[in-house]
Formats: C-alpha cells, structure tokens, sequence
C-alpha cells in the first residue's frame, strides 16, 4: 500500500490519525506496576487493570504516587496507538506524580465498540475512566495526535475537571476539510489513494469506528494549555502536496492555541509526528509546566 510515496510522509499522515492502516507505528514498552490513584471507596488501581465504562470493558494503566495539589496526568494516545505505547513516557512522568493512560475502544486491550462511535461517545468513555483513576481530583489531560484531538474537543465542556491540557502534534479540528483542500479530488495516483484512504479513516473506517467531524475549536477558560508541533517537516515527503500538508498541519496547531487565554506553542525542533518518543524531554517538560500551574 502507498508503496510509490515515500514510506515516512506516508506513515506521518496516516498515523496522524489512522496509524493501523499501516504498519510504520512502533511497537509499544511494558507498562508500569506502581501504586495509582482511585476514586473514592474504591481500592487503588495498580499497573494495569479492567474497568467496565458504559458496559464495556476498558483496560487502564496507573503509576506514580499522589502528591498534595498535583492534578492527576491521563495520557491518550493517537490512534493505532494503545497504552503500552506509551508506558515508557508514562513511567518517566510518574516520578513527579500520578499518571494514568487508557485504551479507547477498540484499541488495544479495551473491547471493542459496540457500534460507530463519534467524539462525544468517546468523551463519555473519557469521562468513566477519569472517575474510576481521579476521582475528585483535578486532571492534565495530553493527548498525543487524536489523542490530543480528543482532549481538546472534551475539554470545553468539562472545565470542572480538566484542569489543564498538553496536545502533543494533535490532529487539527479541521483534519477532515484540510485534507480535502490540500489533496484535491483531481489528484491522481499514489496521492489519490491516500487522500481516498485518509478520508475512509476519518468516517470511521478505523479500529475505534470513530466517525470525525470537522469542528470549530471551543474554549476551555483560562487552564494552562501548551500545544507542542513537529520541528521536522515529515509531510512534505508527498509528492506534489507535502508542502500543503505540512502548511495545513501547522495552521491546525495555531488554531489549537484558541483553546484558552493562557496557550503556549512549542516546537520540538528535532521530532516528527511521535513527539514523546522522538523528544520525551520536551514532551514531559511541557507536562510539568501545565500541571505546576493548573
């Protein structure tokens, strides 16, 4: 598939949003078995564990201690994407506090959905885990790509709860639009099959069938909000309409920006798409920051 595009630009998109639809994503570390936190009456989580949210059966994971006026950090990764991806960069937040990730449906060890699912039913899965690892407790969500794509879009009407935001090279709100503008339908070709490709992802043609929609950017109040970008240009590899790609892309993290009054960009200069694999340094700083000041 996509053999006559450059496997890396190919790989970058598509993992943006659809990393199963090839096999470029790495392969995941082991999870942590610290203590975790809990909502109350509950007995701690530790390592990973099942809960049931809405019926389904929804695999978390949980490190680190509880410290006095630290939210707790849930981790969401992109999509192909599942929590044992993440398990390095999470032990590694873990010496600073409490930090849980989560597999959505249909990924990883999580059931898969019942049916379609859109973002607000994946917001209500979001919601059931936030009560079972956080209880009361003020969160920092960072998402990685549609991870960070869901954070945001959650965040804005859960102002009680999310008390902060890191979106790590998120999907941009207009993905689906963008894509379309930057890869017209006259494309023919390897671009062709990619733009056909991404546009069955984005209408749930995906291990989580979820449905994208294309949406406005709500706002989330004054919380700490820190939207961090590629450095290195991995879209411009495709062909004809890399330098679009990349241009869209970009305008996709501004607009993150709108989220709150207090938004910060950053630019991890040496990264592609997987900024916590390619610079964990400047993925955990940026979380450290958001959860100080939430």
């Amino acid at each position: 598939m996509f053999r006559n595009i450059k496997s890396t630009a190919v790989a970058a998109l598509l993992c943006a949003v659809a990393a199963p639809v090839l096999a470029a994503c790495d392969e995941a570390a082991e999870s942590s078995e610290a203590p975790a936190s809990t909502a109350a009456g509950q007995e701690p989580i530790s390592g990973t564990a099942k809960i049931t949210v809405d019926g389904r059966s929804v695999n978390v994971s949980c490190s680190g201690t509880e410290m006095e006026d630290r939210p707790v950090v849930v981790l969401l990764a992109g999509l192909g994407d599942g929590l044992d991806k993440l398990a390095a960069f999470q032990q590694t937040l873990s010496t600073k506090g409490r930090v849980c990730s989560y597999d959505r449906l249909g990924e990883g060890a999580s059931d898969q959905p019942a049916g379609p699912q859109t973002f607000d039913s994946a917001g209500r899965i979001l919601t059931g885990v936030l009560d079972r690892v956080a209880g009361d407790q003020p969160v920092v969500l960072a998402g990685h790509s549609l991870g960070g794509l869901i954070a945001a879009r959650y965040a804005p009407a859960h102002r009680d709860r999310v008390a902060g935001l890191v979106l790590m090279d998120a999907t941009p709100s207009t993905i689906i639009g963008d894509t379309t503008a930057a890869i017209p339908e006259s494309a023919t070709g390897p671009a062709a099959e990619l733009r056909a490709q991404s546009l069955a992802v984005y209408g749930g043609e995906n291990p989580e069938m979820l449905a994208m929609q294309d949406g406005e950017v709500g706002y989330a109040g004054d919380i700490p909000v820190e939207v961090i970008r590629h450095g290195q240009p991995y879209l411009a590899a495709v062909p004809e309409y890399g330098a679009a790609l990349e241009q869209a892309w970009a305008a996709g993290q501004d607009k993150w920006l709108k989220l709150s009054s207090d938004s910060n960009p950053v630019t991890a200069a040496n990264s592609g798409h997987y900024i916590y694999v390619d610079q964990p340094d400047v993925a955990v700083q940026a979380i450290e920051r958001v959860a100080a000041d939430a």
